[in-house]
């Protein structure tokens, strides 16, 4: 990984903000990624995020906490919260806006437990594709408290596969659907490709019943995304 997340997160942070991030994956055309956006305010942050940040108790681990702007909120309200990040970029910013605890690490890799483990922005992603959904959410499970929850947000991307006359063009004999590859640049380098996950709902719920999990529909957003809340 070049890290040009992290870098684009230090050029805003340290006054260098000249263009934003473009993405794009293997079903959809380059899209712009805006830097003030993940710097955003509770106020600026859509409502499924707002209704995950209000849930939260306890000790909280923010995974893929990004620029911190959740972790940040959470503080202000009095939380203890370990903000964690693969970015060594974005957890340089992340310390530098005031995230008191913030550390370089891959969630699979934590092995402390919390009363509240937050994953927003797509929290599936990080599970990469469907092969690997049960060992994310088994580990996420051995990092509750007594009690804990998890919290976190992805959508159902069928839509995506629409054409104009409203059928679907999804191959039954392909990977699930949600299972996509993420593509990212950023001042004219491109990172290297990654698999990135979004889940429905259903299937989500699904996955978690295998583990041990329930899985509880918090919130539906105005685009096919909902918030979802796990626990034992």
């Amino acid at each position: 990984m070049k890290d040009l997340f992290g870098k684009a997160l230090l050029d805003y942070q340290n006054g260098h903000y000249t263009e934003d991030i473009i993405t794009s994956t293997s079903i959809s055309d380059e899209d712009m990624l805006p830097l003030p956006y993940l710097f955003r305010s509770f106020d600026e942050m859509p409502k499924i995020e707002k209704k995950a940040l209000k849930l939260c108790k306890g000790l909280v681990l923010d995974v893929g906490c990004g620029s911190g702007s959740h972790s940040l909120y959470l503080q202000e309200k009095g939380f203890t919260v370990k903000a964690i990040d693969i970015s060594k970029g974005a957890i340089k910013v992340a310390k530098q806006r005031g995230v008191l605890n913030a550390e370089v690490m891959h969630v699979l890799e934590e092995t402390k437990t919390f009363d509240t483990v937050l994953l927003l922005m797509n929290g599936t992603g990080i599970f990469q594709e469907m092969i690997q959904v049960s060992k994310y959410l088994t580990h996420l499970k051995s990092l509750l408290k007594p009690n804990g929850q998890i919290l976190i947000d992805s959508s159902d991307i069928k839509y995506m596969y629409e054409d104009e006359d409203g059928g679907l063009w999804i191959d039954t004999n392909a990977n699930y659907y949600g299972e996509l590859d993420y593509f990212l640049s950023y001042k004219g380098e491109n990172e290297l490709p990654m698999k990135w996950l979004y889940l429905d709902f259903n299937t989500l719920r699904l996955a978690c019943e295998t583990v041990g999990l329930k899985c509880e529909l918090v919130l539906e957003g105005g685009h096919f995304d909902y918030l979802a809340r796990l626990s034992v």
